[in-house]
């Protein structure tokens, strides 16, 4: 007699959970991620080759010497070839309109590098507008008239006129204002590349002048990357 064949009862046991492993591999790349940030963060300090205290300085002698602008910004940038010679320092004057959180001036970019920008941004009739928050410390050093600001939570607005420094912190944002004519050199530190996104995103959604947006993106790409080809991150 032939015995009939015993089934086994179906097994209890699950398979492994592949979204178990995507977890653990997301988890992974975060914390990859978090300590390669911490690192470089803290190596920051290291790729600056600029300081507030001496632009300001800069800026300061070329207000006691000129009493026009476009003297005071002539100064400045002899000063700066002065201190930094090579490549550090564009050589070429090129000016752009700049349309960035609803304002709009016009810059020139005396430097540009991973960590840190350099330029003259002013307007000859006034704006106003957002000034995002941003991965870098912002100094702003007022050349020829004012710039006004405030905060979402004050009642009173900040005023800065001429030889005056407009601190704007890491990750902090405020609406901003220039009145009337207003030139400025402005010091940008920290990530900078985290900050292009603001700076074309009114010529995507606003503007479309690709004219402009490809000379600012020219400048820009051969200052960074020339700066890199010297050793300067």
């Amino acid at each position: 007699m032939v015995k009939a064949a015993t089934r086994r009862p179906p097994s209890t046991s699950k398979p492994e959970s592949k979204s178990h492993w995507k977890y653990l591999v997301l988890a992974t790349l975060v914390g990859l991620s978090y300590l390669i940030v911490s690192v470089l963060e803290g190596m920051l300090d290291k790729f600056y080759i600029f300081t507030p205290a001496q632009l300001h300085d800069v800026a300061t002698l070329s207000l006691s010497r000129h009493n026009d602008t476009r003297g005071v910004i002539d100064d400045i940038i002899a000063q700066l070839h002065t201190a930094y010679p090579g490549r550090t320092i564009n050589s070429k004057e090129e000016w752009v309109f700049n349309n960035a959180g609803g304002a709009m001036g016009s810059m020139h970019i005396i430097h540009a590098s991973v960590t840190e920008y350099l330029i003259i941004f002013g307007t000859a009739l006034g704006t106003e507008g957002h000034t995002g928050r941003h991965t870098a410390d912002d100094y702003f050093s007022i050349l020829e008239g004012e710039q006004w600001a405030y905060e979402a939570d004050k009642f009173t607005k900040e005023v800065y006129p001429r030889g005056s420094v407009h601190h704007l912190k890491r990750g902090t944002v405020k609406q901003y204002r220039m009145p009337d004519t207003c030139w400025a050199m402005e010091y940008a530190r920290g990530w900078i590349p985290l900050m292009l996104p603001f700076g074309y995103a009114d010529t995507f959604f606003s503007t479309l002048d690709l004219h402009t947006l490809w000379r600012t993106s020219f400048i820009t790409g051969r200052e960074i990357i020339g700066n890199l080809l010297h050793g300067k991150f």
